[in-house]
């Protein structure tokens, strides 16, 4: 096992460059990242993660046509005048509380070179430290925040950590596979990952979801890494390289999630967020049980 590494995981990276094709025409001018569950957009759960989980630094990696996820943690001087005039006092305190989360940074991604390359253009930003890496599609709704339960294990291990979630059978080939050898009950020492493995070939269910703590070296790796599949750089193919010299582990992450680049994963995600809301969850539940009796 490696030293465990001495430096607090204090940024996080996310990146929101990609078009959004699956939800068009919603996502014509409007992000992806920016489609609401109830009234918070998606974008929002995971910054508030980073922030559960004690991230001071946020870092988004963006791309022209998504100045609204910036624009959403900025002030908005005008409308907090109007909420203030209006004695709309809870509104303004939810509005000015985003700005308040944590530090906010944004760099471009000039051209969709893949999710390696999109990491890879945080570098100047994130500097030489370890970091966060968390997808806008994956959303885990946990009592330990998702990217808490990895920073635990990379305080602890001083290695890369990639987060897991056993998918059912038959999907292996949908997402990264890794094969490892288990050291915990939820924890895995990485020997191999597998980037959509073709049908029948997986080494195992544990599929890698978008949750990873990374050390800086794997800026280095990714510089080099040639494009893979799709003629994109791809993070996995990283993950390998880095693999084989500092090692990896993967853990199985607690928690429920949802796959909001998904059409069906995000109406399932909005109707679970909005069951857990006080407010509306009695109204949408005998709605729900009024629509599946009809």
């Amino acid at each position: 096992m490696s030293e465990p590494s001495a430096k607090k995981v204090r940024k996080a990276v996310v990146p929101v460059a990609g078009l959004g094709t699956r939800f068009l025409p919603a996502t014509k001018a409007v992000p992806k990242e920016m489609l609401p569950l109830v009234d918070v957009p998606s974008i929002q759960i995971i910054v508030e993660e980073c922030v559960a989980a004690g991230i001071e630094e946020v870092i988004f990696v963006t791309a022209r046509g998504k100045s609204a996820i910036e624009d959403h943690f900025d002030r908005a001087p005008e409308l907090e005048a109007l909420l203030a005039r209006r004695g709309k006092k809870e509104d303004l305190a939810a509005v000015r509380r985003l700005t308040e989360l944590a530090r906010f940074v944004s760099v471009r991604q000039g051209e969709p070179r893949g999710l390696g390359h999109a990491v890879l253009c945080a570098r100047a930003a994130v500097g030489d430290e370890p970091f966060a890496v968390l997808l806008g599609d994956d959303l885990l709704d946990a009592e330990v925040p998702g990217i808490r339960q990895l920073i635990d294990l990379h305080a602890r291990t001083g290695t890369g950590v990639v987060g897991l979630k056993e998918v059912p059978v038959g999907q292996e080939h949908l997402y990264g596979i890794i094969d490892g050898e288990r050291t915990a009950p939820r924890e895995l020492r990485v020997r191999k990952l597998i980037e959509k493995p073709a049908p029948g070939t997986a080494p195992s269910r544990l599929a890698i979801i978008g949750r990873y703590v990374l050390p800086p070296e794997i800026f280095e790796i990714l510089e080099t890494t040639p494009a893979g599949r799709g003629d994109e750089i791809q993070l996995t193919d990283g993950l390998e390289t880095l693999c084989a010299r500092k090692g990896l582990y993967g853990l199985e992450v607690e928690g429920q999630r949802f796959d909001v680049g998904d059409r069906a994963g995000y109406v399932l995600a909005l109707v679970h967020y909005a069951l857990r809301r006080d407010d509306i969850r009695v109204e949408v539940r005998a709605g729900l049980e009024k629509l599946l009796r009809s």
